[in-house]
């Protein structure tokens, strides 16, 4: 095995991690490092991904950090979770094992500032802001959010009402804990509110709450929308059908793709049988990234780490480069680009533009 680099890649595959998230971002991996290997390697050595299903599991993802670390592997990349991310984040640190973030926004992956880790998905403050834009533009300033605990959510609730309140918007927080599907449409109806946010998991109860509001007569003109991207994947089409679409959500896609894009989609979109979200992207980069790095100054850990500052590839969705951005921990690409999109109910395989930052 000596004669391999070996990646450590993290990613959901079993439930209650996103599993369909965690396929595409696979496959985005999978496809880049085939693609390295076919253009001869790392010089001259294959490049290998050591896969760990992390279930959503910050725990778990710890241990496989630990388990990695000791296996050898060059570099880790990859995790969709935040919350999960955050916790390989830390360990990665302490280890001093360079970690590619691939998907998670959380603006702190780590609690003090690290040299160790670099992400290429936008931070959930920029993301979340240009969805806040959107909100106000298309007239919505009494929004209700569903939310259930967790660091993520809490987060992106903060980051909204931070931005939201200045510019006359209030956010009205529902308790995923306290309410079955059914009283968050009271809840609605009570507060006035003109937009619901699902701040929540999917499918449960991301799904159970979109019903319930699509047959409440009383509820007909409210926007119910999903920053966290839940209708980006075929699994929220096939469940909810049309009461699935005119759901806005976020996702990290230029509206025309370069040439190495629109290439990369459609080996994607073969190997996944469907069509490639941002997140199979997001993989891709990833290891286009890694190999970047490991070609020009070999797997040393160190070296690696050192490089982020120096990076310069050229990515599905754009040129990446990492830089220090004020209030984020770790190396980021500020930024790739955003898009609120939703599903159009005239076609619901097709995705609408409604806004880009």
């Amino acid at each position: 095995m000596s004669g391999m680099v070996q990646i450590g890649a993290l990613v959901p595959l079993t439930r209650p991690g996103w599993v369909e998230a965690g396929r595409h971002l696979l496959a985005g991996l999978e496809l880049a490092v085939r693609e390295v290997n076919d253009a001869g390697g790392i010089v001259g050595r294959p490049l290998e991904l050591v896969v760990r299903d992390t279930a959503a599991d910050p725990r778990r993802a710890a241990a496989a950090v630990d388990e990695l670390a000791r296996l050898g592997v060059a570099a880790l990349a990859g995790e969709y979770h935040s919350v999960v991310a955050r916790a390989a984040a830390s360990r990665a640190d302490a280890l001093g094992l360079p970690f590619l973030c691939s998907s998670a926004v959380l603006d702190a992956l780590t609690e003090q500032s690290t040299e160790w880790v670099a992400r290429l998905a936008p931070a959930q403050s920029h993301g979340w802001q240009i969805y806040a834009d959107f909100l106000l533009s298309a007239g919505h300033s009494r929004i209700a959010v569903a939310a259930e605990p967790s660091v993520y959510w809490a987060s992106g609730a903060r980051i909204l009402r931070d931005y939201l309140a200045p510019r006359g918007g209030t956010v009205i927080e529902l308790d995923m804990r306290a309410l079955a599907p059914a009283a968050v449409c009271d809840e609605l109806v009570d507060h006035r509110a003109t937009a619901l946010l699902l701040l929540v998991g999917h499918p449960e109860p991301a799904v159970p709450i979109v019903q319930s509001v699509r047959r409440d007569q009383r509820l007909a003109d409210i926007m119910i929308g999903a920053p966290a991207g839940q209708p980006e994947f075929a699994e929220w089409a096939t469940l909810l059908g049309d009461d699935g679409t005119a759901i806005p959500f976020l996702r990290y896609l230029p509206e025309r793709l370069s040439p190495l894009g629109a290439r990369v989609e459609t080996a994607l979109r073969e190997r996944l049988a469907e069509a490639p979200s941002f997140v199979a992207f997001e993989g891709y980069d990833t290891v286009a990234v890694l190999a970047d790095v490991l070609r020009s100054h070999g797997p040393d850990r160190a070296h690696t780490a050192e490089s982020w500052p120096r990076v310069a590839v050229e990515g599905t969705r754009g040129q990446i480069r990492f830089s220090r951005t004020p209030g984020i921990s770790v190396w980021q690409w500020a930024w790739t680009p955003v898009q609120v999109v939703d599903r159009d109910p005239a076609e619901p395989d097709r995705f609408r533009i409604l806004h880009a930052g």
